[in-house]
């Protein structure tokens, strides 16, 4: 009846592993869980570990639940549904203020986060988060978030640096443009 993907297994509080829900409706109901041990996953988090800890341990077991031990004794203390992550990240600046998201990419020897950064706040605006959101063989395209300010000279800057701007934006007056361009170029050849 509960809606977690998994559900940890502890003996005392020694933490076994989780076992994912759909396998608990396969198992046979005479024996113990702990007679299961070899369909046990074996994800968790540290107290002290980091909501991105987290994150990648849901996105690799696919799982809404991350159980959390005790720093020194691996003992168990309890668990983190992925809700209250989400909830933690919605207050982050990133999602939280207001601002513009440019999504960018280029050659994976050819970025730098120092380089995104500075291009932004050369514009005069502030960089709210940056982040990979691709990676794929030899090009990586990053999400910028970016404060209010002149968004096209933004755009254009990037550009000067070799950056292929990935994202559609009404603010991008050379895209606009080469569109009115190209309207007008197909216009005059079928005259």
């Amino acid at each position: 009846e509960v809606t977690f993907t998994h559900l940890p297994v502890v003996d005392g509080f020694e933490y076994l592993g989780a076992v994912a829900e759909f396998d608990i409706r396969s198992l046979d109901g005479d024996k113990l869980i702990k007679d299961y041990v070899d369909i046990f996953d074996h994800f968790f988090v540290k107290e002290e570990g980091n909501e991105l800890e987290i994150i990648e341990n849901a996105s690799k077991y696919h799982t809404n639940i991350i159980p959390v031990l005790s720093e020194n004794d691996n003992r168990y203390i309890g668990y983190i549904d992925l809700i209250d992550v989400v909830h933690a990240f919605g207050d982050a600046p990133f999602l939280s203020e207001h601002g513009n998201v440019l999504v960018v990419q280029k050659g994976l020897n050819d970025y730098s986060f120092s380089e995104i950064c500075q291009i932004v706040e050369s514009n005069n605006t502030k960089v709210l988060g940056v982040y990979i959101s691709s990676m794929e063989k030899d090009v990586v395209e990053a999400t910028v978030k970016i404060g209010d300010g002149d968004f096209n000279a933004i755009i254009q800057t990037f550009r000067r640096y070799g950056y292929e701007i990935m994202s559609d934006h009404y603010d991008d007056v050379l895209l606009n443009n080469l569109k009115d361009r190209s309207r007008y170029f197909t216009k005059y050849l079928n005259i």
